[in-house]
């Protein structure tokens, strides 16, 4: 994929097959939404013609892997985002819209509440582990993913579903889903974009699973491998110009 118009369209097509599927076989589409600039994008294309009449908006449910802690209405909201660029476009009731509550003054404490919601609504008390249908995922040019950054508290988390985590810059507190709840998932899917990203991409992706000098703490992006599910990487060429030669012919890459 050339450029981030074309890296958009490849993932509203892959939304739309994947919620196809899950509609088809379980009557309903549960995903999570990313955070960040990349899903801009991504609405714009599944709000067009091309992509909004494909898919069964009434059996799709949105939930969100990251959160700002911020009011949904703070322009540093990823609800916000989604809900001007996708859902009032679509006009998609907020009643099959689970939001991040990032304006919870005790940010652990909307964790829990996050992590208590889906567990009701997956039917998946502790110990089981609820699975999203789909989860889109970006990175940023550190490598960290939702809000899972470089050797953060919440990388080492192995029992909780949802966590208060801090960023290195802008806004600091947020809400993420874990390494190991985003593990669960029948299928997630990376969009990385831009020259800025490339040595992460590299970091991430070259050797992956056989260069145990790297520390998947310094590159959490590493620690994403689904269960029994299906990850893909879908890349433009900017930001798989650091992959090994071979790699750099598929800039959308599944394992």
């Amino acid at each position: 994929m050339d450029n981030g118009e074309e890296l958009a369209r490849e993932a509203a097509d892959l939304f739309v097959w994947f919620g196809q599927q899950a509609i088809r076989n379980g009557g309903h589409f549960r995903v999570a939404l990313s955070g960040g600039s990349t899903p801009k994008a991504l609405y714009a294309a599944l709000r067009g013609t091309t992509f909004s009449t494909q898919l069964d908006w009434t059996g799709v449910e949105f939930y969100f892997s990251d959160e700002r802690c911020v009011p949904p209405d703070h322009p540093e909201s990823n609800f916000r985002l989604a809900n001007e660029g996708l859902f009032q476009p679509l006009r998609i009731g907020l009643d099959r819209v689970f939001r991040m509550p990032g304006e919870v003054g005790v940010p652990d404490q909307g964790a829990s509440q996050y992590e208590a919601l889906i567990r009701e609504r997956f039917a998946a008390p502790p110990p089981s582990w609820p699975a999203f249908d789909l989860i889109l995922l970006g990175m940023g040019e550190d490598a960290h993913t939702a809000s899972l950054f470089p050797r953060t508290p919440a990388l080492e988390e192995s029992k909780r579903l949802v966590v208060a985590n801090v960023a290195p810059q802008g806004v600091k507190a947020r809400l993420t889903l874990t390494a190991r709840g985003i593990n669960q998932a029948r299928a997630v899917v990376f969009m990385v974009g831009g020259k800025s990203k490339a040595k992460a991409v590299q970091a991430v992706l070259n050797d992956r699973g056989k260069d145990h000098s790297v520390d998947d703490r310094q590159f959490p992006a590493r620690l994403i491998r689904p269960v029994a599910g299906r990850l893909i990487w879908l890349l433009d060429r900017a930001a798989a110009s650091e992959l090994t030669v071979a790699k750099q012919g598929i800039v959308s890459h599944e394992e």
